[in-house]
């Protein structure tokens, strides 16, 4: 499988954003940004992919509305014990 790591080269050096890959040798493929994109902005977009939560296959279908959308399931004259 194939894997991604962030990084700058400044000077010909490698600087790892993350944690350096744990490889002594292999082969790579280096893709180089313009410099118009900002470092905070790649990190954001990396941590949003990274937390998008998706449902898991098994459970779908198997939901259910045990109420009215609109109001609330629970009666009125328990809302007190709620507090």
């Amino acid at each position: 499988m194939l894997q991604s790591y962030e990084a700058i080269i400044e000077n010909g050096q490698i600087k790892w954003l993350t944690d350096a890959p744990k490889v002594s040798k292999a082969r790579v493929i280096v893709t180089i940004l313009p410099d118009a994109v900002s470092q905070s902005s790649l990190r954001e977009s990396a941590r949003s992919e990274s937390t998008r939560r998706v449902p898991a296959s098994s459970i779908v279908g198997k939901g259910r509305t045990l109420g009215d959308l609109v109001s609330s399931i629970v009666e009125e004259q328990d809302w007190e014990c709620l507090k």
